[in-house]
């Protein structure tokens, strides 16, 4: 099985903020590159007045799943 990050790409926008009273950096992972990638694909698919919004959704995390395998196939 993959693990987590190959799955969803890891964070798309990671942040590391530095909290004063715990002395120490502290990582936000936000929203995965897998959601990212989604959701613009969605945003053509809703532009377009696509009406069946399960089949869009679905259909938006299929072609986010697509452009982590090329893009993993890319940095090979």
């Amino acid at each position: 099985m993959l693990d987590n990050n190959k799955q969803t790409g890891g964070p798309a926008f990671p942040v590391d903020t530095y909290d004063t009273e715990l002395n120490k950096i502290i990582q936000s992972h936000g929203m995965t590159l897998r959601d990212y990638f989604a959701a613009k694909a969605m945003q053509g698919v809703v532009h377009r007045s696509v009406v069946d919004e399960s089949m869009c959704a679905k259909w938006a995390y299929a072609m986010a799943d697509a452009m982590l395998r090329a893009k993993a196939l890319e940095s090979e």
